[in-house]
């Protein structure tokens, strides 16, 4: 069921649990007031997009222009994507869909720093790719877009020098930005913190553990492998946070709740950085962003940016989990489950949980925030379409092995095909091939093997069931319905495309479960800054 056709009752409880400014009015982040910032120095040299010819935007009607518009962008670590949201009173959900885009975002780069066990991207790279979705968009709708919502991959950071991020110049329909004083962006996916250096570090005050590939970590490594660097640049964000911090031409980078404790030395319940265990390891505080509401305005656009007007609100940057689960999780008693190369499982916690205190690296589960001081309940395995692709290749490989050619596709059908006439099996399957993040030890395992049980369609059973027993292990049935769990949304590439997944889901967790339900963070993006705007229509 898409989130485009949630009950009414949904749809108004969805705007209820948004938070809102009071009065109505832009709410400043806790940590200071933001002061003026002056117009970026002239551009030295234009990047421009190809030129197209674009006929006149048409008439808007008054009906048409009453109605809000939002633009939701979530910059993935393979993709860019930017949809388009409009109020739609008459729609059972209250709005609809006008527009979306995406583009690929090929933008590897290889780490001077790190070698083989870095993962970076090149900043202007996505930028290109974003500036791409803007320009494929109607330029009519963007002339009514009101407010905009940025959403992008955690944990991963980025640095610039403050007032010299980029560079604004014509480009196609309207202007663009261009980063100019900015480094590669670390991805969450980096390898340069082995297990050792991590254990150097110092323990944080938060609920959450700290990881390769974390912002905190990546700095802490940066700060005794590459010191020079670090002292280059006055400003750090995550992707999504640089954006936003371009588009309003902020002097500083604020970033919500949500992204901070992707980084690591966060504290939700203070809702502040572990500034004196950081400042005792000799950590660049400097670095760390202000923080804010995940939900409010960080600014104005400084700009009219492909068409959009200038003076158009500009959302605080938000993590693209939330904002994935936000875009399908229509009632707060939906679990919300994606199953494509990984697999995860979500719920909206409980109003007033909060988080045990003490750190637990071992915990199958994670808690992070979500929105209006409330927490997302996270089981998130490594092992799902992934491993179904190995069983593939292996298959593949082994019959090239024997003489014989065939197509990884034609193999997967036949597969799910012979799974799908053996209803059950005695085989039982541990798929955990990559390791968990809490037993990153942990191997894959076959036992029960028995002679009658060797068959493809049995083997291919055990393995999808494999894949979610496991995630039941992390996040079991019993645990969801005493969190007010009634319903389970089932989405994902390996998940729709897999009818034996489904039965095994249906199996695992006895609740009503809904498929084919699309998770897109850009989506959510948006639909949080339309239902901000619609909560302040109503104040």
């Amino acid at each position: 069921m898409s989130p485009l056709h949630l009950s009414p009752e949904a749809a108004a409880r969805r705007a209820r649990d948004l938070p809102s400014p009071a009065n109505g009015e832009e709410r400043p982040p806790r940590s200071a007031r933001r002061k003026a910032v002056g117009r970026p120095p002239s551009p030295a040299w234009a990047w421009r997009l190809p030129r197209r010819a674009v006929p006149a935007a048409p008439a808007v009607s008054a009906a048409m222009a009453a109605r809000p518009v939002t633009l939701g962008i979530d910059l993935g670590t393979t993709s860019v994507k930017a949809a388009l949201l409009e109020a739609a009173p008459g729609h059972p959900s209250g709005f609809v869909v006008l527009a979306s885009c995406a583009r690929a975002a090929r933008a590897e780069t290889a780490s001077v720093a790190a070698g083989p066990q870095g993962q970076e991207q090149d900043v202007s790279t996505i930028i290109q790719a974003l500036n791409e979705c803007l320009d494929a968009l109607p330029r009519q709708q963007l002339q009514r877009v009101g407010g905009i919502g940025v959403s992008g991959q955690m944990h991963g950071v980025l640095f610039w020098k403050a007032g010299q991020g980029c560079e604004w110049t014509e480009g196609g329909p309207g202007l663009v930005f261009e980063p100019r004083a900015v480094s590669h962006l670390i991805t969450w996916q980096d390898g340069r913190c082995n297990s050792g250096f991590l254990a150097s570090l110092p323990k944080p005050a938060s609920h959450l553990s700290v990881a390769t590939g974390f912002g905190c970590a990546t700095i802490f490594w940066l700060l005794k492998n590459s010191p020079e660097f670090l002292k280059s640049y006055d400003a750090a964000g995550t992707i999504q946070d640089y954006v936003v911090a371009m588009l309003c031409g902020l002097p500083r980078p604020l970033m919500s709740d949500q992204n901070a404790a992707s980084w690591g030395y966060f504290n939700t319940q203070s809702q502040s950085w572990n500034l004196e265990i950081l400042e005792v390891a000799g950590f660049p505080v400097h670095l760390l962003p202000d923080i804010a509401e995940p939900g409010s305005m960080a600014g104005r656009t400084f700009h009219t940016w492909f068409e959009i007007p200038k003076g158009t609100q500009v959302g605080v940057a938000l993590g693209d989990l939330q904002a994935s689960v936000y875009s399908c999780m229509g009632q707060r008693t939906d679990a919300v489950l994606n199953i494509s190369t990984s697999v995860q499982l979500a719920a909206s916690m409980p109003v007033g949980f909060q988080p045990p205190q003490t750190l637990d690296p071992a915990a199958p589960v994670a808690f992070f925030p979500y929105f209006d001081r409330t927490y997302l309940g996270v089981a998130a395995s490594l092992n799902g379409g992934n491993v179904l692709a190995t069983f593939v290749h292996m298959l593949v490989q082994w019959m090239a092995d024997l003489g014989l050619e065939v197509e990884e596709s034609a193999v997967y059908s036949r597969m799910i095909q012979a799974a799908a006439q053996q209803k059950d099996t005695h085989l039982t399957i541990t798929p955990t091939v990559l390791g968990e993040r809490h037993l990153p030890d942990q191997l894959a395992s076959v036992t029960r093997i028995s002679s009658s049980d060797l068959s493809l369609g049995h083997v291919t059973r055990a393995l999808c069931r494999g894949i979610v027993q496991n995630l039941h292990s992390m996040l079991p049935f019993q645990q969801l319905k005493e969190w007010g769990v009634e319903r389970v949304m089932g989405s994902g590439s390996a998940l729709s495309r897999n009818e034996v997944l489904k039965q095994e889901v249906q199996r695992a967790f006895p609740l009503p479960v809904c498929f084919g339900q699309g998770v897109d963070a850009a989506f959510g993006a948006a639909l949080v800054m339309l239902q901000r705007d619609l909560s302040q229509k109503v104040l």
